[in-house]
């Protein structure tokens, strides 16, 4: 399995990073947190890598921190968690206020993400809490070759918000509305900021 992965970001996206080691491109699914901390790095980064098994792939999800690979990793041990839902709360409300969430035993908070409803909610904040605390502590085949991913940062910011599990009308007037409010030269990752916090209110 891998663990981690350190080499040159060849390309990415809010939602996944291709990371050219030694001639071979990794593509990894990240959550916006890791995103944002991708955005102005250059020369060889490092990622902590959780790597998926399934019958179709193997996927690789990759996280800036060993801390939100713990998280992800709590959440998709949870019942009713996969991969997907862990990436959207990780890149909606982060370890921290995960963590204050369960702690102080707020299903709101959970709730507001995408494919969690009541009682996935009371079933994350059961199961984390009795582990003590959070903080401990497209699929694709693997290889793949690394290649150029199109970007465009007001339509890259509706699709990784749609790929969260918001729906496209959603996703789009956050967008627009983020877009209106940081003008036209805001980067994607302060559009995606300012579009989460309205869409978790």
């Amino acid at each position: 399995m891998i663990g981690r992965l350190s080499g040159i970001v060849a390309a990415s996206r809010p939602d996944e990073v291709i990371v050219d080691v030694s001639g071979v491109g990794y593509r990894v699914q990240i959550p916006l947190s890791t995103f944002y901390k991708l955005v102005d790095k250059s020369g060889v980064v490092s990622l902590q890598i959780h790597t998926h098994v399934r019958e179709e792939a193997i996927q690789l999800y990759g996280f800036w921190t060993d801390e939100e690979r713990t998280a992800f990793q709590r959440l998709i041990a949870v019942s009713g968690i996969g991969p997907k839902i862990a990436l959207a709360v990780l890149s909606g409300i982060g370890v921290s206020d995960l963590e204050r969430a369960v702690l102080d035993g707020d299903r709101g908070v959970l709730e507001r993400i995408p494919g969690i409803g009541r009682k996935t909610a009371e079933r994350v904040i059961l199961e984390l809490r009795s582990r003590t605390t959070t903080r401990r502590g497209r699929h694709a085949s693997l290889p793949a070759a690394a290649g150029p991913i199109e970007t465009n940062s007001d339509t890259d910011a509706v699709a990784a918000l749609v790929r969260l599990g918001y729906t496209d009308n959603a996703a789009l007037d956050a967008i627009v509305a983020a877009r209106r409010e940081m003008g036209d030269d805001a980067p994607i990752e302060s559009l995606l900021r300012t579009a989460l916090r309205a869409l978790v209110r």
